[in-house]
């Protein structure tokens, strides 16, 4: 019976965490999801650069995160909807409906993006579902 002893405990753990996932609150940091234009990106396609910089499509979630942040940081302005965003500057967007958005965004490689509003994730199964994206999201990007 001892060697299903570490079994039994890696699965009282993983039971735990996927329990405190599902019914702990959402972190109440800021609600701004940001994303940079770097300088240079404008320079860089001008040169036949084919960058791309943001996402094709970048999802928000009321409650939580639901403030779309620009920051310009290149030396041209930008055009984001029916925004010019200067050099330097950020501009907010905040979403408090679910939805589907499109927008025409200069700094974006198609000419356009999408963002989409996701409804904020009740506690259980669909925190716990919210929470598994929002880590599939980050974690990559940390092991590159």
């Amino acid at each position: 019976m001892r060697p299903l002893r570490p079994l039994w405990l890696a699965f009282a753990v993983a039971a735990a965490i996927s329990a405190w996932s599902a019914f702990a609150p959402l972190p109440d940091e800021s609600r701004d999801e940001l994303f940079e234009i770097p300088k240079g990106t404008w320079a860089r396609r001008m040169a036949g650069d084919k960058v791309d910089i943001l996402p094709d499509t970048i999802t928000l979630t009321v409650g939580v995160k639901d403030v779309l942040l620009l920051r310009n940081a290149d030396t041209v302005p930008q055009i984001f909807g029916p925004v010019l965003i200067m050099p330097g500057q950020d501009f907010r967007l905040p979403f408090d409906t679910v939805s589907v958005n499109e927008f025409n965004c200069s700094a974006h490689s198609s000419g356009s993006m999408k963002v989409i509003v996701e409804p904020h994730p009740a506690a259980g199964i669909a925190r716990l579902k919210w929470r598994v994206r929002r880590a599939s999201r980050v974690l990559p990007a940390s092991f590159h």
